[in-house]
């Protein structure tokens, strides 16, 4: 397993100039935009402008924070408004849309499947998990503290941290540990609840 923190992962300014991204793993290893199977980035969304175009990718996309975008193509027969927090939405990657933002920047979170190649999905989870049961995959903590259970020792992930693996480690559970004080709770108004929080993602080969 390969742990993470988003304080520490480098940002890669968009050539644009309109955000930056924290890629958090890209599969297989050394593997460009052009020829990975999976990959989960964290994207810092600054000024209006075009989503990039990544032909036979299938794209998630779910909203961290700030106050969301509206995502449509040229045409408006699709139009999005990535405003709520923590629910994903998928689109085909060599859709051209165009992003506008509803108020001030934003944070989103990102997968990438080669299509035909890698299949997943993520959700967000508030009871404890088993890491790797399935495959590969990777998990970052939205909010509260979660213990890792199993392996050499325990380990608590804070908000920001997490982990991903490429395949089935042995067994390993995410444990969610005490709610948010009514006073934490309070100063994140963003949250749904006072809940601890984490992304999950689970990623598969595509059998043939």
């Amino acid at each position: 397993m390969q742990w993470f923190d988003l304080r520490t992962v480098p940002a890669t300014p968009w050539k644009n100039g309109g955000g930056s991204t924290r890629e958090l793993v890209c599969w297989p290893p050394g593997a460009g935009t052009d020829a990975f199977g999976w990959r989960v980035s964290v994207a810092r969304i600054a000024t209006p402008g075009p989503f990039s175009q990544f032909a036979g990718v299938d794209r998630q996309i779910m909203l961290l924070d700030g106050d969301g975008v509206t995502l449509h193509s040229e045409d408006a027969a699709l139009q999005h408004r990535l405003q709520q927090r923590w629910q994903p939405w998928g689109f085909a990657g060599e859709q051209a849309l165009d992003c506008r933002l509803i108020g001030g920047p934003s944070t989103d979170f990102n997968l990438m499947l080669r299509r035909g190649h890698w299949q997943g999905a993520m959700r967000v989870l508030h009871e404890a998990c088993t890491v790797g049961a399935a495959g590969a995959g990777l998990c970052l903590v939205l909010q509260g503290q979660w213990a890792v259970l199993g392996g050499d020792r325990a380990r608590v992930l804070h908000a920001g941290q997490g982990l991903w693996w490429p395949a089935p480690p042995g067994a390993r559970v995410l444990q969610p540990l005490h709610p948010l004080s009514p006073e934490m709770a309070a100063a994140q108004p963003f949250a749904p609840d006072a809940r601890p929080a984490l992304v999950w993602v689970d990623v598969q080969p595509v059998r043939s």
